[in-house]
This record gives structure tokens, C-alpha cells and sequence, in this order.
């Protein structure tokens, strides 16, 4: 299938371009994969930010990390020693922040975390990022917020959009086909993100483990399909079933930093991933009970596997060191949620939400038995959005939720025992106020909400490779999240958004170091445990400016602050305390434009213990110029000052880059 993704692109673009019709957006949003908070005027009543795909476009952004890096309060990073992208959300990372599409869950079981560079943005509508306060009807573990991919729903008898592109070191490709024929529609949309590898700035010293040009061991390749059928009623009942399969493939570049603290200095993993591959099975359904009363279900199976292979050596071909391995994961994901809501009492919005999710870990490897570690996680929650006045709107949220475990195999002596059980629960509330002036159009907001995040089955039951003893009876973080904003349009050309946001966290999870001493290794070892507080704030200041009609021009600004209560001597890490994004467009022409943007990241801490990753500045550019009615040519050069820059200490990011691509939409 991979080797003829190309030519089955070039060939569907070459016929679709001799049927001609009426031009359409074939970006339209998929409502039923979205979750917002809602009062009876359907006003939003919460802080939550939305980025549409053609902004996204627009900007570039092949993956969703990088999405979301255009959003204030949100910092794109890696795990450098996984080359995994994340994304920190007001200082939360992603097991604090889980990941949807379309309201359904797809983070690994195992660990919480997902892979964002392993999801592209190419059959996407919007993103949805809610913060401190994000709706209940969401379930579990939204400690800090949430993140909601939704998909495209065709309004249209056929619509259709594409891009061929060649990016410094590989490629791009995807196809979106829609078409509404009646009471029924159907979605499908396939792509391929190839890279061989990625160049370096040339002010990249080269090291014992990276001799600089070409990022070593920097490949990737992620291959998708994702198909859609829904029926809409007469009355507005909908109901649909979607299916999404990922198939990828990366390596993982050697650490090239010089920190002499840093194991992977002296010792460094030669890791490869032969396979990352992920697929969805769900169905979304809301039932028009009477015309101000429904009922909405999520159905879903996700299905998660990869192998992970440690060679000895940059030849990448021997496996016969004592660090040299082979692990492969088989995970899955099943369950559902029913949403009732309804208008049927005056000047509320009610809804009422019972989530349940089973989450099966396996792992082994070619010579090793089969571990398997399941939990499951339920989630009862109610939602109220209240109009108290003509300017004043309310919602009030409060959820009950539980993680028991079912099994966690244990491994002593050669036999395969198994941990013993255990339980958590929490209990999650929020109030949300939302406030228009009448003699501007301004929207004031307040916030104030308790969230919990259950520990993963790796919090709990991980060895990590014999330096940790499991816990597992350790129980959920828990966060009081507090935010006051504002929304202003101060002019039809001036928009001004500004946002104070405080956490106050406590039970956090951090690893306590010489918990217990191994005398078989002559070695202490550590233990994952409930011993922190900490205080997340700061502020976000986003505005858009268009000094005349053919010139817009935006900027976003986050400062952070996150303070260890409990050990001020253990750094928080990957988030700067001051980020800056700022972009200028100019239109020459309707379909003749030119677009700059600039982001500025202050120095970061990399390891717990003060090693710092240097500020960067990056300015890119691009252009869009229209070719035909149905098609248009973008170039752009990205990282023009090839600055040599780092999410974390030894692992550079790219130099200067270029791409090129032809689009074709009708």
C-alpha cells in the first residue's frame, strides 16, 4: 500500500479535475464529534479554543503538536529519548490532558501519553482545546483540560480536496472525498507523511553520535485511511459509524547533547520502530427524543500495537548487547457513553453522562512470556448551563469518577503472579460564569473547577528496566483550576483576548528517589508516590489586528510559572516561562497571498535536575497562489535564520527547511 499512495493521489487529482461543478467548503464540522459547554441560548459558557482547519492549513501544520503550538497557552516539546512530540497545556502534559476524536478516547492505555506526531491534520475540521475547566461530559483523568480532534462531515452532493507537496527530506500526500446524497453522507480520506530525514542547521557542532547535515536515524513514515457513514433524519436525529486506520514507521535519533549527568551521554540508545500502528472503530448516534430533548451515544473499540527494537550499535543490525531488546506492545481500548440532554426546563440546559472504558495493556518480546494489565475507568456526570439574566450565563458541572483495576501480571523468580487489586475514585465539580457587556461586544468569563487524573498502569506496576519498586496504590492528582478572561471585539478590525489562569495542585505523582535497597544489585532503587504540591499561573494575551482590508495580523502571548511546592530542588521540565507567536498576512489578490510568522521560546529545563535548553527565535514565510479555479501552488521556507535550536537538550530540531505543494479543492 505505501509505495502506491503517490501514484493513486496523482491519478484521482488528475481525473476529479476534468469533472467540473460548483465549488464548495469541503471543511464543514462533524457537530456530533464535538463537546461544548453550553447554556440554553447555546452560548458557549467556558474558555475553550477553537482552530479551524483552515488556519491550520494556512500555517503549515502538518501534525496536530504542531496545531496545537500555534495556540497561546500551549508549548509543543518531545520526548526526545522516545522521539515522541507532546504538547503541554498551561503546564499540564498529555497524560494530564488526554486526547479525543471526536469525543472518543485514543491515548495508549499503558501509559496515558499519545504520539502527536503520529497524527496529521490533513482529514481534520478543528481542534478543540479546553482548559482548566473543560466539560464533565468529557469523563475521566481531564486534569488540566482536554484535547478534541473533530473530524469532516460533508454538507454537499460531493466534495473534494487534496495536496501533493515535497518537504526537505520527503514528502506529503492526502485525499478528502465527501458526499451528502440525501438523508445519508459519507467521508473518506487517505494520506501519506514521509520523511527520510531532516536537515540541521549548519551552527550544529557535530558530536560523538551526530555528524551534523542530516539528523541521523530521523526517518518516518505514517500512512492513513479514515472512512465515515451517517444518516440524518427528518427531524434531525443523526447516526454514524467512522473508521480510522494508522500505519506507521520511525526511528529514533541518538541523543547529541553534552550533558555529562545524562546516562544516554556515555551510552546512548540506538532505538528503531519498525511499527506504530493504531486503528479506531466507533459509532456516534444522537436521537432527537422531541424537539428540545436528546439522547447521544459513543460507541468504541481502539486498537493500539508497535514494536520497539534496541540495537547494539548506528549499524542498526545486531541485537547481542546486554541493552539490546526487543519489546512489543498490544493494546486496546473499548467502551461507550450516553449523553441525555434537554431544554424542556426554562432558562436550563440540562445534561446527565455515564462513561465507561476498559483500558488491556500486553507486552513481551520474542523469548519472553505475555504480561497483560487491565484496568477500567467509569465516569457519572451532570451538566446544567443556566441563563440567570439577559447578560449572565452559568453552568455547573459535578462528576463521579472510579479506575479499579481487573489484572497486572508481576513477573518474581520466573512465575507469573499478579499484583494485587485496587480502586480509586474521585469526585470532580466545576462552575463556570460568563458575563456580556451590552455596550461592547465583550464577554467576561470566570472559571473555578476541581479535576483528578487516576495513576496509569505504568505509574503503578513499571520496574523501569529494575531502577523502580511498582505502586500500585497510588491515588489520583487532584487540581483546583481557577481562570478570568476576557473576549472583546474592540473594533470591527481589533480583537483582544486576555486570560489569568492559577492551579493549585496536590497528590502529584513524582518519583522519590532510595525508597528501598536492593541487595541482589547492590543498588537503591526509587518508587513512584504521592508526595507533591505544586502551583501552575501565569497569563495569555491573544490579538488579531487588521490595519486595512488586504493585511491581517495576530499574536499570541503566554507566560507560565510552575512552582514545586514540596521540592524546589526537582525542576519542572519542557515548558518555557514565556512563549510568543506572531504572524502577518498580506493579500495581494483573492487567491494571491503572502504570510510571515515569528515564535519566540525562552530557555527550558530539559532534566529534573537544571539542565536548560537555550531560548530560540524562529521566523518562517509562505506563499499561496492561485493557478486554476480548482487549483493553487504554496511554497515556504521555514526556520530562515537555520537557527540551531532544541524542545530538550540534545536532540536538535530542524534547520532551515523548504516545501513546496499544489492543492486542489472543489
Amino acid at each position: 500500500m505505501k509505495k502506491e499512495l503517490p501514484i493513486l493521489f496523482i491519478f484521482l487529482l488528475s481525473s476529479l479535475m476534468n469533472h467540473i461543478m460548483a465549488q464548495t467548503d469541503s471543511t464543514k464540522v462533524f457537530a456530533l464529534g464535538e463537546v461544548v459547554i453550553q447554556s440554553p441560548k447555546s452560548t458557549q459558557t467556558d474558555s475553550s479554543s477553537t482552530l479551524s482547519i483552515n488556519v491550520i492549513e494556512k500555517m503549515n501544520s502538518l501534525t496536530v503538536s504542531e496545531a496545537l503550538n500555534l495556540m497561546p497557552g500551549i508549548t509543543q516539546s518531545t520526548v526526545g529519548a522516545r522521539n515522541e512530540s507532546m504538547v503541554y497545556v498551561r503546564g499540564f502534559d498529555l497524560r494530564q490532558i488526554p486526547v479525543y476524536i471526536d469525543g472518543v478516547p485514543v491515548y495508549v492505555p499503558y501509559d496515558g501519553y499519545v504520539d502527536l506526531a503520529r497524527f496529521t491534520t490533513f482529514d481534520l475540521s478543528q481542534v478543540q482545546v479546553s482548559k482548566g475547566g473543560s466539560s464533565v461530559l468529557y469523563g475521566a483523568n481531564t486534569l488540566g483540560g482536554a484535547i478534541n480532534l473533530v473530524s469532516r462531515k460533508p454538507e454537499d452532493t460531493l466534495e473534494i480536496d487534496g495536496t501533493i507537496g515535497w518537504l526537505s527530506g520527503g514528502h506529503r500526500a492526502n485525499l478528502n472525498m465527501g458526499a451528502r446524497i440525501g438523508k445519508f453522507y459519507t467521508q473518506i480520506g487517505v494520506s501519506q507523511y514521509k520523511r527520510n530525514d531532516y536537515p540541521l542547521s549548519e551552527n550544529f557542532q557535530p558530536t560523538a553520535n551526530e555528524d551534523a547535515e542530516n539528523r541521523d536515524n530521523s526517518y518516518n513514515e505514517d500512512n492513513k485511511i479514515s472512512l465515515k457513514l451517517g444518516y440524518v433524519t427528518d427531524n434531525n436525529s443523526e447516526y454514524s459509524i467512522g473508521y480510522t486506520r494508522q500505519q506507521g514507521t520511525k526511528g529514533t535519533p541518538v541523543y547529541a547533547g553534552n550533558d555529562s549527568l545524562n546516562s544516554l551521554l556515555a551510552r546512548p540508545r540506538f532505538w528503531q520502530w519498525p511499527h506504530w500502528n493504531k486503528q479506531s472503530l466507533y459509532f456516534i448516534s444522537k436521537t432527537v427524543i422531541k424537539p428540545n430533548t436528546y439522547l447521544k451515544t459513543r460507541l468504541f473499540y481502539d486498537d493500539f500495537d508497535n514494536e520497539l527494537k534496541s540495537y547494539d550499535d548506528a549499524t542498526y543490525s545486531t541485537q547481542n548487547r546486554p541493552y539490546a531488546f526487543t519489546s512489543i506492545y498490544d493494546d486496546h481500548s473499548i467502551g461507550g457513553a450516553l449523553e441525555f440532554g434537554t431544554l424542556r426546563f426554562k432558562n436550563h440546559f440540562l445534561k446527565v453522562a455515564a462513561h465507561y472504558k476498559k483500558d488491556v495493556h500486553q507486552e513481551y518480546g520474542p523469548e519472553d512470556p505475555r504480561l497483560t494489565m487491565s484496568d477500567y475507568t467509569t465516569s457519572f456526570g451532570v451538566e446544567d448551563g443556566i441563563t440567570v439574566s439577559k447578560n449572565l450565563d452559568a453552568t455547573l458541572g459535578l462528576n463521579y469518577n472510579t479506575r479499579a483495576s481487573i489484572r497486572a501480571d508481576n513477573i518474581i523468580n520466573d512465575e507469573i503472579l499478579s499484583f494485587p487489586n485496587n480502586q480509586s475514585q474521585a469526585i470532580n465539580g466545576q462552575l463556570n460564569l460568563t458575563y456580556r457587556l451590552d455596550s461592547v461586544k465583550t464577554v467576561l468569563f470566570a472559571t473555578m473547577a476541581r479535576k483528578t487524573r487516576f495513576a496509569t498502569l505504568k505509574d503503578r506496576y513499571s520496574y523501569r528496566l529494575g531502577t523502580t519498586i511498582p505502586n500500585p496504590e497510588l491515588k489520583p492528582e487532584n487540581a483546583w483550576n481557577f481562570e478570568l478572561g476576557m473576549k472583546s471585539q474592540l473594533a470591527s478590525y481589533l480583537v483582544f483576548e486576555p486570560t489569568l489562569f492559577y492551579s493549585a495542585i496536590q497528590d502529584v505523582i513524582q518519583m522519590v528517589n532510595n525508597v528501598t535497597y536492593d541487595s541482589d544489585t547492590d543498588t537503591w532503587v526509587d518508587q513512584q508516590q504521592n508526595t507533591g504540591k505544586a502551583s501552575f499561573y501565569g497569563a495569555e494575551l491573544a490579538l488579531n489586528y487588521s490595519p486595512f482590508k488586504k493585511m491581517k495580523t495576530g499574536l499570541n502571548y503566554t507566560f507560565i510559572k510552575r512552582e514545586n511546592l514540596s521540592n524546589p530542588d526537582i525542576y519542572f521540565t519542557n515548558v518555557p516561562e514565556n512563549k510568543l507567536f506572531a504572524f502577518a498576512e498580506y493579500r495581494f489578490k483573492k487567491d494571491y497571498w503572502l504570510l510571515a510568522s515569528f515564535e519566540y521560546n525562552s530557555e527550558r529545563y530539559s532534566t529534573s535536575y537544571g539542565t536548560i535548553a537555550s531560548d530560540y527565535a524562529l521566523l518562517n514565510t509562505k506563499m499561496h497562489t492561485a493557478i486554476w479555479k480548482y487549483l493553487a501552488l504554496e511554497a515556504g521556507i521555514n526556520n530562515i535564520l537555520d537557527k540551531n535550536y532544541a524542545f530538550a537538550e540534545g536532540y536538535p530540531e530542524q534547520g532551515r527547511n523548504y516545501f513546496i505543494s499544489m492543492k486542489f479543492k472543489y
